[in-house]
């Protein structure tokens, strides 16, 4: 079952992260467009622009995890935890638009190349290089136990590793002075983030439409749950995601008549949890002569 207090205690833990994450990028934005318009670099004002939408994604991911922690009402009987997944959609999207808008300013600058500051480009990206590995270390600690946490320190190394590209492309067209270096490394730049970016639109629509979420073994629970003692079948099996870290699943389980035992259900519910990482399970036990069950079908699976 899901703790909503140690959910609150998690996310109250890393508002400071996202915080101090969120001022840092955002000053950092506004001092890499500006230099970036400076120089000519269209490089640099592309990493602005993927950090501008990692500020968003900050933002996004902060807001989300904070009502999700919210308890549920008899309106809202799963709380806010789905925004979360709302949230990894939009952030995607936005990050196609973006990636959309420095290609196509990139395939320009091949016609019509701009001379560019180098040691400017080279300055400004450094300090995004150490601004982004700063920021990523303040959710190291919590990558392996919280989805969310984890996407947070993957983004921001990331854009560390990317502002280090732009540092290289910097120190390039200084010595070489072939500015066309500039759109070639801001195409570098789009391919490398449109990578991952694919990889959330992906994960993120199929939990949006209550896929089967990554790393949950099907197969495996519903060989479990048939070779459960009295267990005759399983039917209406469903998984899906109620938030980027918590999954549910709805199962009917016909036995064999006969009492069962009085702790078969808890016992389950914690299997299907230290098993197949079940957060959230809803078993309906349908006796063996008892055909009345609507969703027993062939359809359901």
């Amino acid at each position: 079952m899901i703790d909503n207090n140690s959910h609150q205690h998690q996310t109250g833990n890393y508002n400071r992260a996202f915080g101090i994450g969120i001022i840092l990028n955002v000053l950092f934005v506004g001092i890499e467009a500006g230099y970036g318009i400076a120089a000519g670099s269209l490089a640099l004002i592309a990493d602005a622009g993927h950090n501008l939408s990692d500020v968003l994604s900050l933002l996004l991911a902060w807001g989300a995890a904070l009502l999700a922690a919210k308890p549920a009402s008899e309106k809202r009987t799963y709380g806010f935890r789905k925004l979360t997944i709302m949230a990894s959609l939009a952030n995607a999207i936005v990050l196609l638009v973006a990636l959309g808008a420095i290609t196509w300013e990139a395939i320009g600058r091949f016609f019509d190349p701009k001379p560019v500051e180098a040691m400017i480009v080279i300055v400004v990206a450094a300090i995004g290089v150490v601004i982004n590995a700063v920021t990523a270390l303040l959710f190291v600690s919590g990558r392996k136990h919280d989805l969310n946490i984890k996407g947070a320190f993957l983004h921001m190394a990331a854009d560390a590793g990317v502002s280090l590209g732009v540092v290289v492309a910097g120190i390039m067209i200084m010595f070489t002075g072939w500015l066309l270096i500039d759109p070639l490394i801001s195409l570098l730049i789009v391919a490398v983030i449109l990578v991952g970016t694919w990889s959330l639109l992906r994960d993120s629509m199929n939990l949006a439409i209550d896929s089967v979420p990554r790393g949950i073994d099907i197969a495996g629970i519903k060989r479990y749950l048939t070779s459960l003692e009295n267990v005759i079948k399983i039917h209406d099996l469903h998984v899906w995601a109620m938030s980027t870290t918590e999954v549910a699943l709805s199962v009917h389980v016909i036995v064999k008549d006969g009492a069962l035992e009085n702790d078969f259900l808890p016992k389950l519910q914690q299997q299907l949890h230290d098993r197949f990482g079940i957060e959230h399970s809803t078993i309906q036990i349908e006796k063996q002569d008892d055909a009345s069950c609507m969703l027993n079908k062939d359809a359901c699976i």
